[in-house]
């Protein structure tokens, strides 16, 4: 299926034109159309350095496209400094202060902060693959910032033992208007609990339990 696709900006200027042509194998779909670029004038991208929308829509790998659909290269929007200013696992209490100083910025009307903390049990204990999940968090803020249109995105997740009431993760957003903030922090957090390698378990007195979660999604 051959599928038009328009080019913004450094994505015009390397290929050349203002739209390509794509040969995108069926059913064609967003990751179907990434995977063919390096047939085009504009060659192989790196991995997250576009975004696709399809019909004015930001959408992910899986998202089909059809005959007709208006498909469009996003590159990085103008703005500064990338929109994820944090992306950790911590050994300690996460910095509630200093996650929310980190996504204030002068073009936020909104900021939200959100705490996931122990509850009905006496402690949780957290394990993390810390070199895969840092960055899998910072990817996952900057394309949660590009959807919700976020000023700016933290995010800490603690390891080790983490008490009741106190936080194991804090997700800190910032955006124009509270709509937003509030959107896209669940966003993120919700990919962070499903996409993140991290692991949790249950403990009260003698007892620990791995609590039974979901493979992530592959690609």
């Amino acid at each position: 299926m051959r599928v038009p696709v328009r080019l913004f900006a450094g994505l015009r200027e390397r290929a050349g034109a203002a739209s390509i042509e794509v040969e995108v194998p069926e059913p064609a779909t967003v990751g179907g159309l990434l995977g063919a670029l390096g047939a085009t004038p504009l060659g192989a991208l790196p991995p997250r350095s576009c975004i696709v929308a399809v019909n004015r829509v930001y959408a992910d790998v899986e998202q089909p496209i059809g005959a007709g659909d208006e498909v469009a290269l996003i590159p990085p929007v103008s703005g500064g400094a990338p929109a994820v200013r944090r992306a950790a696992v911590v050994s300690g209490p996460p910095d509630l202060a200093a996650l929310s100083a980190a996504v204030r910025d002068p073009r936020a009307g909104a900021l939200v902060l959100f705490e996931g903390v122990t509850r009905e049990v006496e402690a949780l204990h957290y394990e993390a693959y810390a070199e895969m999940a840092e960055p899998r968090m910072a990817a996952i803020g900057e394309e949660e910032a590009v959807r919700h249109g976020l000023c700016a995105v933290a995010v800490e997740h603690r390891i080790g033992r983490v008490p009741l009431s106190e936080p194991s993760v804090v997700i800190a957003v910032s955006a124009p208007h509270r709509a937003e903030a509030f959107a896209g922090a669940r966003a993120v957090l919700d990919r962070v609990k499903g996409e993140a390698p991290i692991w949790k378990q249950e403990r009260e007195g003698e007892r620990a339990e791995w609590v039974a979660g979901s493979l992530p999604p592959t690609g």
